[in-house]
């Protein structure tokens, strides 16, 4: 049984799923992918059969995600309708010869409403088994699979991995945004470099456990700038450091079955050409 259906967020904002009617455009139809492509996907949903929306105040559409899901597409309300005659179909559409405005369809006034805008292209529901039914009634359960973010951030690549310690803070603990840099960073070890950037005092130091780099940068967030370094430690506890003056970098990214020893010794080699021990730096060891 579905935590949340798609009927649970109608009602949450005020539609009763009894006056919805729910359309699933498939991007396999060629028709519809090239209005789509085209930006009128609005403009194609109003051309349909006389007597389509008969019980219906409201369209919402989907478009087509993969296998059975359906991403949000957009919420309308229906204002009647006028017949498909040819001076209706809209300037510009794709192939408006083969959509048949012939006057034996109808052509349906479609006005956005607002309503589901923070969800649109972000919610994924599971359509069902049956896809070839392309609309259907809001009453029918869609179980909810996913509320994406628009705003997710793509990877910029370790070479160019450059944080200060609030992007760091905002980069582990927004795993929605950051899903993918997550995920990059838990995939691999690495040897990184953190710097003051205020005074220029530099710390070396590797990663070499299961959450890989994602792990081990994540507890100098949780412990506020130190990771439990006593080098570190020792520096932030002067009241002029600050772990808002902390960049962190990678210097050389290694792969999660290296042995810990050879870890260790990049570790070393980097601290030696860094010059990273005190007192030149914040490495103790």
């Amino acid at each position: 049984m579905a935590i949340l259906n798609f009927s649970d967020v109608l009602k949450n904002v005020g539609l009763d799923p009894k006056d919805v009617k729910l359309i699933r455009h498939a991007l396999s139809d060629e028709r519809f992918r090239e209005c789509y492509k085209a930006g009128m996907a609005h403009e194609y949903t109003q051309h349909q059969k006389d007597g389509f929306s008969k019980g219906y105040s409201y369209w919402i559409t989907f478009i087509s995600d993969g296998g059975t899901y359906a991403r949000l597409h957009s919420c309308y309300r229906v204002n009647g309708s006028v017949p498909d005659t040819p001076d209706v179909c809209p300037a510009g559409l794709p192939d408006c010869e083969a959509m048949e405005y012939r006057g034996e369809m109808a052509f349906f006034d479609l006005q956005y409403v607002d309503l589901l805008k923070e969800y649109e292209g972000k919610l994924v529901i599971d359509w069902g088994g049956s896809a070839r039914m392309w609309h259907q009634k809001a009453t029918t359960e869609k179980p909810i699979v996913a509320i994406e973010s628009k705003n997710q951030k793509p990877f910029v690549g370790f070479e160019n991995l450059i944080l200060s310690f609030d992007e760091l803070k905002e980069v582990v603990e927004n795993d929605t945004d950051y899903e993918l840099w997550q995920a990059a960073m838990a995939a691999v070890n690495a040897v990184y470099l953190i710097v003051d950037t205020k005074t220029g005092d530099r710390y070396v130091g590797s990663t070499y456990g299961y959450d890989g780099l994602l792990g081990r940068w994540s507890v100098y967030v949780a412990t506020g700038g130190h990771g439990n370094n006593k080098g570190m430690i020792s520096h932030l506890k002067s009241v002029n450091h600050s772990c808002h003056d902390l960049q962190f970098s990678v210097l050389q990214v290694l792969s999660k079955a290296l042995p810990d020893n050879q870890i260790i010794d990049a570790e070393t080699l980097w601290k030696k050409k860094l010059l990273t021990y005190e007192p030149f730096g914040m490495n103790q060891n």
